[in-house]
């Protein structure tokens, strides 16, 4: 390995021996593996590293729970029992995010119950802390946050949200805690407040598309139901907006490590690439890349062309049936590292000075603690 090369690989041991480091976070497209990745690592720090680690998730599909031998995940941190850390001192502990129940949360420790209550019961706040776009990034945020506040970790790790885009996860807080704080909303009642029939149509001129579609979501009821919202949360707004920017500066810090996940596909490459650029651009850390997934040739030396050659050859030859089909398993093999590793160059000569760790594909899914250990083994000892 040159020294180039061995300068731009990616040490996930020294970030977690890295006491200074609090926070990591996974982040890539859907279906790169953020969600094995963040489990490994926070695994690994607890295990190898003795810190007390906890790892949120929101991955719907529950993968996380069943890796680590838990029956369900939910919103409250859980102690993973049967890891090996008793030498190091560390714990594991997971969490899934329940971005309504988050919400609630939020609603309960900035009002008294009975404007809890009432909020509650609004349609238009069930709709919104339920199905909103933006909703489940924002609260994300907001449980890092509290994560964070609360000072019983050595480490987190986030698995970020499934999202279209990875860059969601950074843009919806801000627009759903503008939405929020309460400018607009208020904008918009002022006609309801001041009374009269030209309501309507005031507020559909303000919110243009977005009023026409809440609208046909939330029934003719709309109206009435968002000014309950606006006066319910009266004595909230602002408070959306000061969390989220407290947050994000949380993200910008040196405490904080940001691992981009993508597997060798263009797409995740490509989102990759642009999530690298938007981070260095908000002045966020980061740490590196991790390549997921990549596959790899035992013998070293022989090219996809020599094995198909060698195979016909054989084949000629007679009565070598089975090592021609091994050769050219092999040449399909060497054929798909090659295309791998000009799809992960779009990556590394658009930012050649960001660290990166390959993970070779596993033989199977990832479904137990065995199985996040030898992802952490490969992350480590690439």
């Amino acid at each position: 390995m040159s020294s180039d090369h061995a300068d731009r690989r990616l040490d996930v041991d020294r970030i977690l021996a890295d006491r200074g480091v609090r926070i990591i976070v996974c982040c890539g497209s859907g279906g790169v593996g953020k969600t094995t990745t963040a489990a490994a690592i926070a695994l690994r720090a607890a295990e190898r590293h003795g810190r007390r680690t906890v790892v949120l998730t929101i991955d719907p599909a529950r993968r996380l729970a069943q890796s680590l031998g838990l029956t369900e995940l939910d919103n409250t941190p859980r102690q993973v029992k049967g890891i090996d850390a008793e030498e190091s001192g560390g714990e594991l502990h997971a969490m899934m995010l329940d971005m309504k129940r988050t919400f609630d949360e939020v609603v309960l420790a900035h009002t008294d119950p009975a404007r809890a209550t009432e909020i509650f019961a609004n349609p238009f706040y069930q709709a919104m802390s339920s199905t909103f776009s933006g909703t489940q990034e924002y609260m994300a945020m907001e449980k890092l946050g509290q994560l964070h506040a609360r000072g019983e970790w050595d480490l987190i790790v986030v698995d970020t949200p499934p999202s279209r885009s990875a860059l969601d996860f950074l843009d919806a807080p801000a627009r759903l805690s503008r939405f929020l704080d309460g400018r607009m909303l208020r904008l918009l009642l002022a006609p309801a407040r001041a009374g009269g029939r030209s309501m309507f149509s005031l507020v559909t001129a303000s919110l243009g598309m977005f009023s026409r579609v809440v609208q046909k979501v939330l029934g003719a009821q709309l109206l009435t139901d968002l000014g309950g919202f606006v006066a319910a949360l009266d004595s909230m707004f602002g408070g959306f907006r000061q969390r989220a920017e407290q947050t994000y500066r949380i993200l910008q810090a040196r405490e904080t490590a940001f691992l981009l996940v993508a597997a060798p596909e263009p797409d995740a490459v490509r989102e990759a690439a642009y999530f690298a650029k938007r981070l260095g651009e908000e002045r966020m850390p980061l740490a590196g890349l991790v390549l997921n997934r990549v596959h790899r040739t035992t013998v070293e030396g022989l090219s996809a062309e020599q094995s198909l050659a060698a195979a016909d050859e054989l084949d000629r030859a007679g009565g070598n049936e089975a090592t021609a089909d091994a050769l050219r398993i092999h040449a399909a093999l060497a054929e798909q590292a090659v295309r791998e590793q000009r799809v992960a160059a779009v990556f590394t000569d658009a930012h050649p000075s960001v660290p990166t760790v390959e993970v070779a594909a596993q033989p199977a899914d990832v479904h137990d603690v065995d199985g996040l250990r030898t992802v952490g083994d490969a992350l480590s000892r690439p």
